[in-house]
């Protein structure tokens, strides 16, 4: 059927009720509200999940975009004006509900597409706990939208901390999606004083982030970790497309593993 609009906000109760009849797929945007530097919109880390997953939904055809979850998991930010987090506990409770709650509506793949690194493993051990009490047939999991970049396009955005916060990534996807929440005039260039280890392993970046609330304010004097100067809206977009078949494919390698892996 063709209904007016793939967010779930903007259809009516009948819409959903006939698109349930042949579709099965609901798109939950997570993010945060926090600082994004001095240059880009607290709402960054909503704004991009969602432009991808309305992008999926829309070429695909197949699936709806449930309105975003924008309070979730700021603590590294703790110390800045715009921090604003659930615990952990109200989080994860949260995540669960809303998937047991979709399931109830008839939704089979309630995908939380995560915009915000530290939600990860909250997400996931929050669908874990949901998993207990699912219906039938039906699936809750989360994807980071990056997931599923190829390589070269992961080594594109991290390669010397461009697009790990506020930096030329995340600022160039605002260009391409919101250009008018971007402050140009304030776009910097800031890169946190990470001391030489002899590992080099991302488990230390983990381990200090997740052990030390404020750790963003405390390593960054802006809140920018990269370079925003050379943010652009065709590199946004370029992201953004690497974005949406990311996902395309994590849905397509989701179902047939659904689909091929069990052995009982």
């Amino acid at each position: 059927m063709n209904i007016k609009s793939v967010f779930l906000a903007e259809i009516t109760n009948r819409e959903l009720e006939l698109f349930l009849e042949q579709h099965h797929t609901i798109y939950i945007p997570v993010g945060a509200t926090e600082q994004h530097g001095p240059h880009s919109p607290v709402s960054t880390d909503v704004l991009i999940p969602q432009e991808i997953a309305r992008r999926v939904a829309e070429k695909l055809k197949n699936a709806l975009v449930a309105p975003a979850l924008p309070y979730t998991l700021s603590y590294p930010h703790r110390g800045f004006a715009c921090e604003f987090s659930l615990s952990m506990e109200t989080f994860m409770a949260t995540i669960k509900d809303l998937a047991l709650s979709f399931a109830r509506a008839g939704f089979k793949r309630i995908v939380f597409l995560n915009g915000h690194y530290d939600n990860t493993y909250a997400i996931a051990y929050a669908c874990a706990q949901a998993a207990e009490q699912l219906p039938e047939g039906a699936k809750a999991f989360p994807f980071n939208y990056w997931d599923g970049f190829a390589p070269e396009e992961w080594a594109r955005m991290t390669e010397d901390g461009k697009g790990l916060h506020a930096g030329e990534g995340e600022a160039s996807m605002i260009l391409a999606i919101r250009p008018e929440l971007i402050d140009k005039d304030l776009l910097n260039t800031e890169f946190p004083p990470f001391p030489k280890t002899k590992t080099n392993s991302p488990a230390i970046h983990t381990a200090f982030f997740f052990s030390s609330p404020g750790s963003v304010f405390k390593i960054t004097r802006s809140g920018t970790w990269g370079d925003a100067t050379k943010a652009s809206a065709d590199l946004g977009e370029k992201i953004l497309q690497w974005g949406v078949a990311s996902v395309i494919n994590l849905m397509d390698d989701m179902e047939k593993t659904f689909d091929e892996l069990n052995v009982r």
